[in-house]
């Protein structure tokens, strides 16, 4: 196959996984990316400890242009991390300098698993700070500045939605510092291509038009669509609150759960989305979702590639083992003991210190049954289990010798409700 060949294709695909929603003239991107290997990047502004679930359609893109023969710039904002993006719910919170470089740090971490730093398109991680922090003001509102119109500036959809309830300065100027990247990068990286979400279309294109004005170029643009979910709720979200790529924030467990857990009416566009597989394959489990929706089919494939991915090997078979230890298709005994604290932390935790209850009472106060009355019924209609063994006295308790790890046991009414229990 020829290179040209391939980065058509890569065009090709990204439109067929739907992953172009906005860009500058799509021939001419085309052009270009036939030309060679083409420098591009794409940034994450440092709002939290860890990047989440949201941010990989951003990730695995650029995954995806650099396996195409590419060069990724990971820009981390030092600098605009500490300013915000305007959003249209009010004024960010501006965190302490300090914290944002603790992030950055932690977020180059994350980044690095996803592209690759060897070869004649090794990636490089950025930080914006590095050009950003030297700038004096008057250089900066005379080099940059100058360059905006600031009746452009008001037609962006966020500014004009904050214009009655006010918008600072420092977010107004966000914009600016933003397309100054986009030159920075472009005169020391000679980077022709930006992308990010569909939400930041505005500044991407200012910083194409700051790029032009300033006598560079001619670079390109695109954008990703947001993640959406049909039932109305924000992807990336849950119960327990957000998904984070950090393990420490959300466990393998949690995040494979996520992902199994993906509506059928969904599941098919983050295959496209988010997996590395072939086209043939990813028609395939969209079919196998539409014959045959119960086997969630689809559903165990993308949690396991992405939980692969992103934690490595051994934790999504951990993961995979939890999953089916806690329904009774696998040995409770084999889990390590920080996998099956993390699964039945999801599940539902109850902690509990001194003398053991009743199974029933357990049975009520993790709330996997609503009453003792219930416990009991449950019990004796043979529908109650403690870790996988069907219990049948509603007076039986708990012997030391059930704790799993001697510290957990497993709560189970029928097939499906779980809940956990930890002595503390």
């Amino acid at each position: 196959m020829g290179e040209n060949r391939a980065v058509t294709e890569l065009i090709d695909d990204l439109m067929w996984r739907g992953l172009i929603h906005d860009s500058t003239d799509l021939d001419e991107l085309r052009a270009h990316l036939r030309g060679g290997s083409v420098t591009f990047y794409v940034g994450f502004d440092p709002t939290a400890a860890s990047l989440h679930v949201g941010h990989l359609m951003q990730v695995l893109t650029a995954r995806r242009l650099q396996q195409a023969g590419h060069r990724p710039l990971l820009l981390v904002g030092g600098a605009t991390g500490q300013i915000g993006d305007p959003k249209e719910a009010g004024e960010r919170v501006m965190n302490p300098p300090e914290v944002v470089a603790g992030w950055v740090e932690r977020i180059h971490d994350q980044l690095a698993p996803f592209v690759t730093y060897t070869g004649d398109n090794a990636a490089t991680l950025v930080n914006n700070l590095d050009w950003t922090g030297a700038m004096s003001v008057v250089d900066f509102l005379r080099d940059v500045g100058k360059h905006f119109p600031v009746n452009r500036m008001l037609a962006r959809e966020v500014v004009r939605a904050r214009l009655d309830s006010g918008i600072s300065f420092t977010e107004f100027s966000y914009q600016l510092i933003q397309a100054n990247d986009y030159f920075e990068l472009h005169r020391r990286h000679g980077c022709t291509l930006q992308f990010g979400g569909s939400d930041q279309w505005g500044n991407i294109t200012a910083g194409v038009d700051y790029v032009r004005r300033r006598g560079a170029g001619p670079v390109h643009a695109l954008t990703t669509p947001l993640v959406t979910k049909s039932d109305g709720t924000k992807f990336g979200k849950t119960e327990g609150g957000s998904v984070w790529l950090d393990p420490q924030l959300t466990s393998p467990y949690a995040f494979y759960q996520f992902w199994l857990n993906a509506d059928d009416r969904d599941v098919d566009r983050y295959l496209r989305f988010f997996s590395f597989r072939s086209h043939e394959e990813i028609e395939a489990l969209e079919k196998a979702t539409a014959d045959r929706p119960a086997a969630r089919t689809a559903q165990r494939t993308l949690a396991e590639e992405l939980t692969t991915l992103v934690h490595g090997e051994r934790e999504c078979t951990e993961a995979q083992a939890a999953s089916q230890a806690l329904f009774g298709r696998a040995s409770l005994t084999d889990l390590e003991p920080a996998t099956l604290r993390a699964a039945l932390s999801e599940a539902g935790l109850l902690q509990v210190s001194g003398p053991l209850p009743p199974v029933a009472t357990l049975l009520r106060d993790a709330g996997v049954v609503a009453s003792a009355n219930e416990a009991r019924r449950t019990i004796t209609e043979g529908g109650a289990y403690l870790n996988n063994e069907r219990v049948t006295d509603p007076a039986a308790e708990v012997s030391p010798e059930a704790l799993l790890h001697g510290r957990f046991l497993v709560l189970r009414r029928g097939k499906r409700t779980i809940a956990g229990v930890e002595v503390v």
